[in-house]
């Protein structure tokens, strides 16, 4: 199993990681009718709004991929983006609301996505293989994925947070 990144501030990483980005795709992924599930939507949501009043370099584009993500791989490849973010619903065992950044080479090894289609490690490698682009995940630890539920209070948080950490990073670069 791989060892876990180490913790930091996600502003102050993904800072670092988008340094020099020109295009950067954002792909929401998760389900409403699952409780927390929603997480990755909810930030993908957000950041459209953003991105639309937003005139200067880097290009930042949502895609809502809800519970097929794999059915906007050529919208994301038409963008094309030099980086892509991945938000979603990830079983890491801790606390509700924790929030894990991965780059593309350390999925696996314990890492545990929500329940869709394609597994995560899939969708990565096709972004990566065909676009060239450089990947990373957003995770969110859920509190619950009961079905037909509202989302947790705690994950709702965390979802924000991840929002205004993209969006504070992005001023930055």
């Amino acid at each position: 199993m791989p060892s876990r990144p180490q913790q930091h501030p996600l502003k102050t990483t993904l800072s670092q990681r988008l340094k020099g980005a020109k295009r950067i795709a954002i792909l929401g992924i998760g389900s409403d009718l699952r409780q927390d599930d929603v997480a990755g939507m909810l930030v993908a949501q957000s950041l459209e709004k953003f991105y639309r009043k937003r005139r200067s370099s880097p290009k930042l584009k949502s895609f809502l991929g809800a519970t097929a993500p794999e059915n906007l791989t050529g919208e994301i490849r038409d963008f094309k983006p030099d980086h892509i973010i991945l938000v979603d619903t990830i079983d890491i065992k801790e606390k509700p609301g924790t929030i894990l950044l991965l780059m593309a080479d350390e999925l696996g090894g314990g890492v545990s996505f929500s329940t869709h289609k394609l597994p995560a490690e899939v969708l990565v490698d096709y972004f990566v293989k065909s676009i060239g682009s450089k990947v990373m995940i957003i995770g969110i630890q859920p509190k619950s994925l009961d079905f037909g539920k509202s989302p947790s209070k705690v994950v709702i948080s965390a979802a924000k947070e991840v929002s205004q950490s993209i969006k504070d990073a992005l001023r930055t670069i």
